[in-house]
């Protein structure tokens, strides 16, 4: 189950006039703890945005992410809730928070409605909120040795030749 860890940078830009403007700009980045959040925010961010700080790091609670490709560069979070009953045969109301990508509200919905119906318990979509979330970061594993060091098979080969 991914961690989602929301990270805010700052930097300064110049525009054509010459004067500095502060821009803030939010990600999200699914990592293992704080520390692997924010190294992998300098990692994925300094491509593209040379001089910048990490002002903020905090944890999102969400129970899904739903990434379509086609269309749709802003970010909602949507409150879902489930309506399950209990033993003794009352209501109760588990809320989740999902994020969709999507050119606006109406679409969200549809997107979130899509992606759960295929639900057997009944749910409810309660608010849609537009967030400033620019980019998503899934964690990629990846298998790449340092240079300083082989696979096992290699050393293993090498020592019974």
């Amino acid at each position: 189950m991914p961690s989602w860890y929301q990270g805010k940078i700052r930097y300064q830009l110049q525009d054509p006039t010459g004067k500095f403007k502060t821009i803030n700009e939010a990600y999200l980045i699914d990592a293992v703890s704080y520390t692997d959040a924010e190294a992998r925010l300098y990692k994925e961010v300094a491509a593209n945005t040379p001089d910048f700080t990490v002002t903020a790091l905090s944890r999102m609670r969400l129970a899904d992410l739903f990434h379509f490709e086609e269309g749709g560069e802003t970010w909602y979070k949507c409150k879902v809730v489930y309506i399950t009953e209990d033993d003794k045969g009352r209501e109760k109301r588990i809320v989740n928070q999902m994020l969709v990508n999507a050119e606006n509200v109406k679409q969200a919905y549809e997107r979130i409605e899509e992606s759960l119906r295929t639900m057997l318990i009944p749910f409810e979509t309660t608010d849609i909120n537009t967030t400033k979330i620019l980019d998503i970061f899934p964690y990629v594993e990846e298998e790449r040795l340092p240079a300083n060091l082989r696979p096992l098979s290699e050393v293993m080969e090498r020592d019974e030749n």
